[in-house]
C-alpha cells in the first residue's frame, strides 16, 4: 500500500513538473510572438492617445478604461475564434492574410510620411470636432480591432506548429499582456503632463522636474509618432518580405538575405547589429514603397471620389435675409436676355 502511495505520489510530482515545463514554454512562446508584432504595438499606443487629447482632464482615464475593454472584447470575441479556426482548418490562408495586413500598414505608415511631406494632417486633425464620448470609443475600438487583428495575426504566425490548446493559450496571454501594455502606456501618455503641472507647482528640484516634464511632453509625442510610423513600415515590410518568399517567390528575400550576410561577416563583432539593421532598413525601404503605391491608388480612386460626393451634397448658400436663392428656369433666362442679342439666322 504504502510502495503504491509512493509509486502514486511520484507520478503526480512528473505531471507536476510536466505541467510546469509546459507553462514555462508556453509563456515564453507568448513572449517571442508578443514581441514579433512589437511595431504594431508602438503604432497602437502612438494612435490612441489623440483620441483623449480634447477631453477634460477627469475623463481621460475613464476614456481610456472603456477603449481596453473594447480592445480586449475584440481580441477574445472576434479575432482569437477567428484566427483559431483559420489556424485549425484553413493554415494556408494565414500567409495571403498576414501579406494583406502587412500591406495595410505600409500603407499607414506611407500616408503619415506622405501628410508630413505634404504639411497636413492624414488623418483631417485639423477639422477636429468635439465628439460625444460613446461616438469617440466607438471609433476607437474600431480603430484597434484592425491593429489588434494584426498582432493576433503575426502571433499566430510564430506558433502555428503549436497543438491548439497551446495556440489558444498563448493568444490569449498575448492579448492580455498587450492590451496591458498598450493602456497603460497610453494612461501613462496622457497623464504624464498633469502629473508634470502638479509637479511643477511645488518647490525647489521637483518643480523643475515638473517644468521639464511638461515641456518634454509634446517631444515624447512626436517621437513616438515617428517611431510608430517607421514601425510599421517596418514590420509591414518585413511582413511581405517573408510572405514572397513563403509563396515561392524568392528574388526579394534572397537579395536582402545576402546583403545581410555579407553586413554580417564584413563588421566582426557588431555581425549580428548590423546585419539585422541592414535587414530592417531594406523591409522599411520595401514596406515605404509599397505603401506609396497603395496611397497613390487610394488618391487617384477613393480619395478622389470623395470631394465630388461632398460638393454634390452640399448645402445651397443661404442670403443674408435666410432664404436660399433659387436658380432661375431656363424660359426665365431666355426671358431675361438683353435684348439687343443679335438675331440668329
Amino acid at each position: 500500500m504504502a510502495g503504491g502511495l509512493v509509486a502514486l505520489l511520484d507520478d503526480v510530482a512528473v505531471l507536476a513538473r510536466a505541467a510546469a515545463a509546459s507553462i514555462d514554454d508556453v509563456g515564453a512562446a507568448a513572449a517571442k510572438a508578443g514581441a514579433k508584432a512589437a511595431g504594431v504595438v508602438v503604432d497602437d499606443a502612438a494612435v490612441t492617445p489623440q483620441y483623449v487629447r480634447s477631453l477634460a482632464a477627469e475623463r481621460e482615464l475613464p476614456i481610456i478604461k472603456r477603449i481596453a475593454l473594447g480592445s480586449l472584447r475584440n481580441k477574445y470575441f472576434i479575432i482569437l475564434p477567428a484566427v483559431l479556426l483559420l489556424s485549425q482548418f484553413v493554415p494556408w490562408l494565414l500567409t495571403p492574410i498576414l501579406m494583406l495586413g502587412g500591406a495595410y500598414l505600409c500603407y499607414e505608415g506611407a500616408e503619415k510620411v506622405w501628410a508630413k511631406i505634404a504639411h497636413h494632417d492624414a488623418d483631417g486633425a485639423g477639422e477636429e470636432e468635439v465628439q460625444d464620448e460613446t461616438t469617440l470609443v466607438s471609433g476607437a475600438v474600431r480603430t484597434d480591432l484592425i491593429l489588434s487583428a494584426e498582432i493576433m495575426v503575426i502571433t499566430l504566425n510564430e506558433v502555428i506548429d503549436e497543438p491548439f490548446w497551446s495556440r489558444l493559450a498563448i493568444l490569449a496571454i498575448v492579448a492580455v499582456v498587450i492590451t496591458v501594455l498598450v493602456y497603460g502606456v497610453v494612461a501613462l501618455i496622457v497623464k504624464m503632463d498633469d502629473a508634470g503641472l502638479r509637479l511643477s507647482q511645488r518647490s525647489g528640484a521637483v518643480a523643475t522636474f515638473g517644468r521639464g516634464l511638461v515641456r518634454a511632453m509634446p517631444v515624447v509625442l512626436t517621437v513616438l509618432t515617428v517611431v510608430g510610423t517607421a514601425a510599421m513600415l517596418w514590420v509591414g515590410g518585413h511582413i511581405l518580405l517573408l510572405g514572397t518568399n513563403e509563396l515561392n517567390l524568392h528574388f526579394l528575400y534572397e537579395a536582402v538575405h545576402h546583403v545581410e550576410v555579407a553586413a554580417h561577416d564584413a563588421t566582426g563583432v557588431l555581425g549580428g547589429l548590423v546585419g539585422w539593421l541592414v535587414n530592417t532598413v531594406a523591409s522599411a525601404i520595401l514596406g515605404l514603397i509599397v505603401g506609396a503605391l497603395v496611397v497613390l491608388v487610394m488618391t487617384l480612386t477613393l480619395h478622389r471620389r470623395k470631394p465630388k460626393a461632398a460638393a454634390a451634397t452640399a448645402p445651397a448658400t443661404t442670403r443674408t435675409d435666410g432664404t436660399i436663392p433659387v436658380p432661375p428656369s431656363r424660359a426665365a433666362q431666355r426671358r431675361d436676355a438683353p435684348a439687343d442679342r443679335a438675331p440668329r439666322g
